[in-house]
């Protein structure tokens, strides 16, 4: 363990039925994953929690014990639709991991 001292930041989330989950993490851990300096903390968060679902939605199709229904192979589907509109890229682009 160091002496160090290290700052947090605190964000919220809020869904659209108004309840809300708070997440706490390092401010340095936030800017050591932005991109660039116009990148704000939002679309850090943005773009790593996009990042976590699409990651979630491959693993449920590709990865489960057994084979996965319609509803799940249409909500991966639409998912990864959004992670290439948010990223420019496909998943599969992205995380060099494509079946």
């Amino acid at each position: 363990m160091t002496d160090t001292e290290v700052e947090t930041v605190t964000y919220t989330i809020e869904s659209p039925d108004g309840d809300s989950e708070e997440l706490t993490l390092p401010t340095r851990v936030v800017d050591l994953l932005r991109e660039d300096d116009s990148e704000t903390d939002t679309a850090v968060l943005g773009d790593l929690t996009m990042l976590s679902f699409a990651q979630q939605a491959h693993a449920l199709v590709h990865h489960a014990p057994e084979e996965p229904d319609e509803e799940v192979l249409a909500n991966e589907e639409k998912t990864m639709e959004l992670f290439e509109e948010r990223f420019g890229q496909t998943f599969g682009e992205m995380t060099g991991h494509s079946h």
